[in-house]
C-alpha cells in the first residue's frame, strides 16, 4: 500500500519532500492536520490527506463520521455555515484555499460539486448549463455558448437524450438525467476538481451504472472527490479510498490494498459489516 496513514499517525503526516512511488500522479490537493469545528462540537480531527491529480478519491465511512464536511472543506462551503471554523492547511496546486487573499468565487469555479439530490435551477435545460460560464463571462457570443452547452451535455453523457429538449424546463427530466444534467453544469465552467457528495443515492441502479461509468470517463479530465455510503461503489469507481470515522482520518491508500488489506483494525471492522 502506497501512502497507508493511521489514525494515530502524529499531525503534519508525511515529510513534504517525500518522494512520490514511480506510478503515482502528482498531488493535486494536499491537507495538512485540518481541523473543523461547528461552535464547540470537534467535526473533523487533525486529517492529512492527498488527493491525486485525475484520480478518483473515494470518502468513506458511517453516517456522521466527517466525511461530507472535509469535502466541504476543498470548496470553502463550510463558510456559509455559521460557527464552523476551519483550522490547518489545505492547498490546491501548492497554494493554500483559505489564504485571506483567495478569490473563493474563483476557487469555485476550479472546483466543482455535485449534490446528493440532483438540483436543477427552475430554468431550461440550456441555461442550466449556461449559468455558470455567463457569471464568470465565458462564452461571450451565442455561438460560443452553444458549443460550452454541447460539450458539456456530451462530456456528462446526456447530448443524444435532451438535444431536442434544451428549451425545456431541467426539472423534467427523470432523476438520472438531472444529476447528469448538474454534473454536465458543474462541467461547464471547466473546473479541475468535482467534488461529489454521494450523486447516486437518490438515484436507481441503472441511474447509478450510468453515473458510475460517467466518472470513470471524467477523471481522464478532472480530479473527482466522492463521498459515498456504498463501499461496492468506493471499490468500483475509485483509485483511492479514504476511510473517515468519528471524525478521524483511520486510513488511506489504494483503494483495492484498502478493501483486500486494511491496516488498521476499525477500516476492517467497517468493510467487514461490523459497524457502520
Amino acid at each position: 500500500m502506497s501512502d497507508t496513514q493511521t489514525g494515530t499517525q502524529p499531525a503534519g503526516g508525511p515529510a513534504h519532500g517525500a518522494q512520490p512511488l514511480a506510478n503515482e500522479l502528482p498531488v493535486k490537493v494536499r491537507s495538512r492536520d485540518v481541523n473543523v469545528y461547528y461552535g464547540d462540537a470537534h467535526a473533523i480531527k487533525h486529517v492529512d490527506l492527498d488527493i491525486h491529480q485525475h484520480e478518483v478519491t473515494a470518502l468513506i465511512g458511517p453516517s456522521g463520521c466527517g466525511k461530507s464536511t472535509y469535502l466541504r472543506c476543498i470548496n470553502r462551503m463550510n463558510d456559509v455555515i455559521d460557527g464552523c471554523r476551519v483550522e490547518g492547511t489545505i492547498e490546491m496546486d501548492g497554494e493554500d484555499i483559505y489564504d485571506p487573499k483567495l478569490d473563493v468565487v474563483q476557487l469555485r469555479a476550479r472546483v466543482g460539486m455535485v449534490f446528493q439530490k440532483p438540483n436543477p435551477f427552475p430554468k431550461s435545460v440550456f441555461d442550466n448549463i449556461a449559468y455558470g460560464p455567463r457569471i464568470h463571462g465565458i462564452g461571450n457570443t451565442k455561438s460560443e455558448m452553444d458549443e460550452i452547452v454541447e460539450t458539456s451535455l456530451r462530456r456528462a453523457g446526456l447530448w443524444e437524450e435532451v438535444k431536442d429538449r434544451l428549451s425545456e424546463p431541467g426539472t423534467g427530466l427523470s432523476g438520472g438525467q438531472q444529476q447528469r444534467l448538474c454534473i454536465a453544469r458543474a462541467i461547464a465552467v471547466n473546473p479541475e476538481v468535482i467534488l461529489m457528495d454521494e450523486p447516486c443515492s437518490a438515484l436507481d441502479p441503472i441511474a447509478t451504472a450510468k453515473i458510475e461509468e460517467l466518472i470513470d470517463e471524467l477523471r481522464q479530465n478532472f480530479t473527482i472527490v466522492i463521498v459515498t455510503h456504498s463501499m461496492q461503489q468506493a471499490a468500483r469507481v475509485s483509485q483511492r479510498t479514504a476511510f473517515f470515522h468519528l471524525g478521524i482520518l483511520v486510513e488511506t491508500g489504494e483503494t483495492e490494498a484498502i478493501f483486500t488489506n486494511p491496516q488498521d483494525q476499525r477500516t476492517q471492522d467497517y468493510i467487514t459489516g461490523r459497524f457502520g
